[in-house]
């Protein structure tokens, strides 16, 4: 009964609260979902597109109403009863920009479209990137977690004989001092990775939007194709949107280039007069002379064009910044990749193997508990050191494979 009653509460709390544990892909499709600064960039490219519609259209016609040739000097000064020139005046003028303009605007508003949905991929991209590192720092600050708590537990095993070994005469009272010591200097490295795993956790917060995350599944090993993505890089998302941008300075051009051109403009008026004369209807036709090009029209397609030489000098440069980067990435990847297998394979083997045998020798008596304690602060540093090295190896494999991959894949 009290759980009937309670459900129309548990209804209204949000789903995101009973939300299972994520695994890798579920956090990168939350984090696409509910990262605000991509719903930011979506609405960039959702204005950029409402926009298009006015790109190049006729700008909105005036509407004129004036009072001519009315009288303020001479015999008839402000009686324009008596004058027979003063009419009232309403008139209806459309300035028409030339085509070349018009279609020169149009190409803005398409490039101004392709460069907010290149800025989106660029923001998804460090969404995706930013969820999967943090989604495997918080995976591997609880293995570090787990992994220290095993050796605390196995030292404290072993501190626990050492009353009944003083009181047999095995062991010196001073050496469950050091057995102490070792104890709390493992507390103090355990407390130091509760706190990672709490800022590790807030950190894919900041990504999901989840208040609480926990994590379920492998962790993902990718596989670093230095050759795809080398061969991708000219399709990466950031140079995409300078490509983007560069389709915006050569619209520039073209607008600043149509400004040599002449624009156009109509007008009609309607004219009353005293009715002893009647009605007028006048119309016209108006046309811009750019006869000052080199001062003005000259000078803006002079920017404009260097503007564009800009960009393209940009593009260059960023191309190879992220050809170094790759380098670089690739190149402490096989580093952290070669340290990773040195210490699984040889130094956490070697420590664990320590820790038996100075334990054997503990128990036959001759092994002191300092040299037991030194034994389990060894292995616990290669046993946070290997996990270390693995982590950096699956968050290499991560970042090269999210930040340089090609925006098609």
């Amino acid at each position: 009964m009290r759980l009937f009653l309670c459900l129309p509460l548990l209804a209204a709390i949000p789903g995101v609260a009973f939300a299972g544990p994520l695994t890798f892909e579920a956090a990168l499709k939350r984090a696409r979902q509910e990262a605000p600064s991509l719903k930011a960039k979506a609405l960039g490219a959702d204005a950029a597109r409402s926009a298009r519609g006015a790109a190049g259209a006729l700008p909105d016609p005036t509407l004129g109403v004036s009072v001519e040739s009315f009288p303020i000097s001479g015999p008839l000064a402000f009686e324009p009863q008596r004058d027979d020139f003063t009419m009232a005046r309403v008139g209806v003028s459309q300035d028409i920009p030339n085509l070349a303009k018009r279609h020169a605007q149009q190409a803005r508003a398409d490039s101004d479209i392709a460069a907010a949905e290149a800025d989106t991929v660029v923001e998804a991209r460090t969404v995706e990137v930013g969820t999967a590192l943090a989604w495997i720092n918080l995976a591997y600050a609880e293995r570090r977690l787990a992994a220290l708590d095993d050796v605390l537990s196995r030292l404290e095993r072993v501190v626990g004989t050492t009353t009944s070994a003083v009181a047999s005469g095995n062991a010196r009272p001073a050496q469950t001092l050091a057995g102490q010591q070792a104890v709390a200097m493992l507390q103090d490295r355990r407390s130091e990775l509760v706190s990672n795993v709490a800022r590790a956790r807030a950190t894919l917060t900041r990504w999901t939007g989840d208040p609480v995350p926990e994590i379920a599944g492998p962790i993902p090993d990718f596989a670093v194709d230095a050759t795809a993505l080398r061969a991708g890089l000219d399709r990466q998302p950031t140079i995409r949107m300078i490509d983007a941008q560069s389709g915006q300075a050569d619209a520039d051009v073209r607008m600043a280039d149509a400004g040599r051109r002449s624009d156009f403009g109509v007008n009609l008026a309607y004219q009353r007069r005293d009715p002893r004369f009647g009605d007028y209807v006048s119309a016209g036709a108006t046309v811009s002379l750019p006869f000052f090009t080199r001062n003005r029209q000259n000078a803006q397609v002079a920017e404009a064009q260097a503007n564009a030489g800009r960009v393209m000098a940009q593009r260059e440069a960023a191309r190879r910044a992220l050809a170094a980067d790759l380098d670089a990435d690739l190149a402490d990847h096989v580093m952290h990749h070669e340290q990773w297998m040195r210490a699984r394979d040889t130094l956490l083997p070697l420590a664990d193997q320590r820790v038996k045998l100075e334990t054997a020798s503990y128990g036959a008596g001759r092994a002191s508990l300092v040299d037991i304690a030194d034994a389990y602060a060894t292995l616990a540093d290669a046993t946070l050191t290997t996990l270390d090295r693995e982590a950096l190896v699956a968050a290499d494999g991560a970042r090269l494979t999210l930040t340089y991959r090609s925006a098609d894949q």
